[in-house]
């Protein structure tokens, strides 16, 4: 197993990879598990010093039943898949998932009017546990709902996940099953070509029998490299609200607005760690950079959360952040497969890629078969188990046997999400370390709390510097 971060890449004659993948998000790493079945020689790459950096570090987080997908589509079908895959994966491997359930609420007449359409939808998409609320009904089931509230319509099986540990097992699954993983290695140029395609990338050269275009934002801008203008992606910023733990006793469910033109809308969410999620906006945008979060933006979410769940508003906030989708303009995933240049695209993956992860990396898995690729005979995958990051869940810091074997998993160094230097320790030597202090919060919630950082701040660096990944030539650290 490989991972680097800087240095030359492999060169030599004989250094050609049967697949490479561009992209280590949720899809991209999902691909590369997929394909470390069998005994192939694989790449997963990526730009950022870490997996999942990108559009799938900042998401809502939600474990998607796709009720509410547009009946027809490869997203519907996919994402239904996807949805029994990753919830069985997820119980496999140690990813926190909390089976919550949605409602679905009506705020007017046309509201309500339309949730028999949506109670519809999700039968033609195999779901048919759906039923309606009346306001009654409603009002038991979420006692802080604000005033007004019409009816709803019930959603067993929408789930909240840990969308951080997913991306990482997919990753780290496929680096312990042989999958060479290179970060910091931004693809430049690419020249297709036989009998391999030669990716020019700021740590040299590449060479891959067969391509797949992860890219998320930037998959457009990777076709391009390969000849192919097939869409163009518009970066949707989604703007979100993370409310303290205190306010987890106001929400038991999912709570979802009927949905608009520009997506599902701005929902309420319990989140796997504890907290309340508020949002996200949709703004279509033209910079793939602008994550940054406005004030009218975070104003505009408080006057409509403060409509659905009142009492939110006098809680505390713990972070903001924004993440961008990408938009097509149609409403399904651009995925395709261009059998004369041995490549596929995975592109337009909104933010049902989570979801639809494992079942997109089948069918991209088959989609490499239609291209050419003989995979060979499957093989099993490395087994692992991951770090749990719920709260539901057992945490090292309440596991007395755990500290009995290694005390260091008793002792709290981020106290605001109780985190201790025995997971800490562990992340920074685990398979994938993270690259930076973002990447180390991913891994466990150290500097992710109320104080974000204020109190640990200096001693997690501190540890990040003992244990962490050597700097690249005269580069501080992040």
């Amino acid at each position: 197993m490989s991972v680097t971060r800087k240095g030359a890449l492999p060169g030599g004659r004989d250094d050609v990879y049967d697949v490479v993948v561009v992209g280590a998000g949720v899809v991209g790493s999902a691909v590369a598990r997929a394909l470390a079945r069998h005994p192939l020689r694989i790449a997963l790459v990526d730009a950022s010093d870490d997996v999942g950096d990108g559009t799938s570090k900042a998401n809502t987080a939600i474990l998607h039943t796709g009720f509410d997908a547009v009946p027809g589509t490869l997203e519907a079908r996919l994402v239904r898949e996807g949805h029994g895959l990753l919830s069985a994966y997820a119980r496999e491997t140690g990813i926190p998932v909390e089976p919550l359930g949605a409602l679905l609420v009506a705020w007017d007449e046309q509201q309500l009017a339309a949730l028999p359409r949506l109670a519809g939808k999700a039968v033609r998409n195999g779901h048919r546990t759906t039923r309606p609320l009346s306001a009654e009904a409603l009002r038991s089931r979420e006692p802080h709902l604000g005033p007004g509230a019409l009816g709803a319509l019930d959603v067993p099986g929408e789930s909240v996940i840990c969308p951080w540990t997913t991306t990482l097992a997919y990753a780290t699954q496929a680096v312990r099953s042989g999958v060479d993983l290179h970060l910091g290695c931004r693809v430049e140029e690419v020249r297709p070509g036989e009998p391999y395609h030669r990716l020019g990338t700021r740590r040299g050269v590449l060479r891959a029998r067969y391509l797949v275009n992860a890219c998320g934002l930037h998959a457009d801008a990777f076709d391009a490299l390969v000849g192919r203008e097939d869409f163009t992606v518009t970066p949707r910023r989604g703007q979100l609200l993370v409310f303290d733990k205190f306010a987890r006793g106001l929400v038991r469910h999912i709570l979802l607005p009927v949905p608009g033109p520009l997506g599902k809308g701005v929902l309420i969410t319990p989140t796997v760690y504890g907290n309340v999620l508020l949002g996200p906006t949709a703004e279509d945008l033209t910079d793939k950079t602008a994550t940054g979060t406005t004030a009218d933006g975070l104003a505009g979410l408080r006057e409509r959360g403060g409509r659905v769940l009142p009492a939110l508003l006098d809680e505390e906030v713990t972070a903001v952040y924004a993440g961008l989708r990408a938009a097509t303009g149609q409403e399904d995933y651009r995925i395709a497969a261009h059998p004369e240049l041995r490549y596929v695209t995975v592109g337009g993956i909104r933010s049902t890629g989570l979801t639809a992860s494992l079942a997109v990396a089948e069918h991209v898995r088959g989609l490499l078969a239609d291209c050419g690729l003989d995979p060979g005979p499957e093989r099993p995958l490395a087994a692992i188990t991951m770090p749990n990051l719920g709260e539901s869940f057992p945490r090292p810091y309440r596991d007395a046997r755990l500290i009995a074997r290694d005390p260091e998993f008793g002792s709290i160094v981020c106290h605001c999400e109780r985190v201790t230097r025995g997971e800490i320790r562990a992340a920074l030597t685990s398979t994938i370390p993270p690259g930076g202090l973002d990447g180390l919060r991913r891994r466990t919630r150290a500097r992710g709390g109320r104080c974000q950082g204020h109190y640990c701040g200096a001693e997690v660096r501190a540890l990040f510097e003992e244990h962490g990944p050597p700097r690249r030539g005269g580069e501080e650290r992040r």
